[in-house]
């Protein structure tokens, strides 16, 4: 998508989701954060832990990645990372682009953390920009026009992967629907429209042409440990002696 992300349409995209996903990292703690593929979108720039990574399954040119992260290649649906080692990992627009959806969203689970989160940012094909890029394939089947977005991928929708969540034992914490102008190519006209963000906002929601979702890791039977000093104080835990009195007759 990175051609795409160019676009009129591509940035006032990016510009909604990177709102929404700096909005939400940065108040999720821990120690190792993952964001697979779209370097246009640097989704981890405000969250604070220490060690993030980009991983790709294609070559980014050095100066559209972004700086501070360690890059690397990898399949997504096999990471190379332990199992329950992930504290946060960031799917921009991955499964949709992915070869195996199913796979790519069940290795995110495995090397998750308990309570640990994924945050994703999807193309919602129930929305004038789903309509406008059925129209360009319609077109295309004809012989003349061209697509509205990018060829390659399977637009999943939010209830469809909402179910795909629950099934792998995931809590929805967060959705939220964007993007309500309609799917135009020129920057004069995707102003024109701008009353239709807040519009859509108020009167049809769930037909914005993108959703942004969060949701937590839940294990069964895992309890989280409190800090050590919520433990009892230990002359609260002594063990205390009790003699016999003997009383005179």
């Amino acid at each position: 998508m990175h051609d795409w992300f160019q676009t009129p349409a591509g940035r006032y995209l990016l510009d909604w989701e990177r709102t929404r996903v700096d909005a939400t990292v940065v108040d999720i703690f821990g120690f190792h954060a993952l964001q697979l593929g779209v370097p246009d979108l640097d989704g981890l720039q405000a969250n604070r832990m220490p060690h993030q990574w980009l991983a790709t399954e294609e070559l980014y040119a050095p100066q559209d990645r972004p700086v501070g992260k360690a890059a690397f290649l990898c399949d997504f649906s096999a990471l190379p990372f332990p199992a329950n080692s992930l504290d946060l990992v960031l799917l921009p627009h991955t499964l949709e682009f992915s070869a195996d959806p199913h796979a790519t969203l069940r290795e995110v689970e495995r090397v998750l953390v308990p309570e640990g989160r994924v945050v994703i940012c999807g193309l919602n094909p129930t929305s004038l920009w789903g309509l406008a890029q059925r129209r360009g394939h319609l077109y295309r089947r004809m012989g003349f026009g061209r697509l509205f977005l990018p060829d390659a991928g399977e637009f999943i929708g939010y209830w469809r992967l909402r179910d795909w969540l629950r099934l792998l034992g995931f809590e929805v914490e967060v959705g939220e629907f964007g993007c309500y102008r309609p799917g135009v190519t020129s920057e004069r006209w995707l102003k024109r429209f701008e009353w239709m963000d807040k519009a859509g906002e108020r009167w049809w929601p769930i037909l914005g042409a993108a959703y942004f979702l969060v949701a937590v890791k839940r294990v069964r039977g895992v309890r989280l440990l409190g800090p050590a000093w919520k433990t009892a104080p230990a002359s609260a835990r002594k063990p205390v002696s009790v003699a016999n009195r003997s009383h005179d007759g």
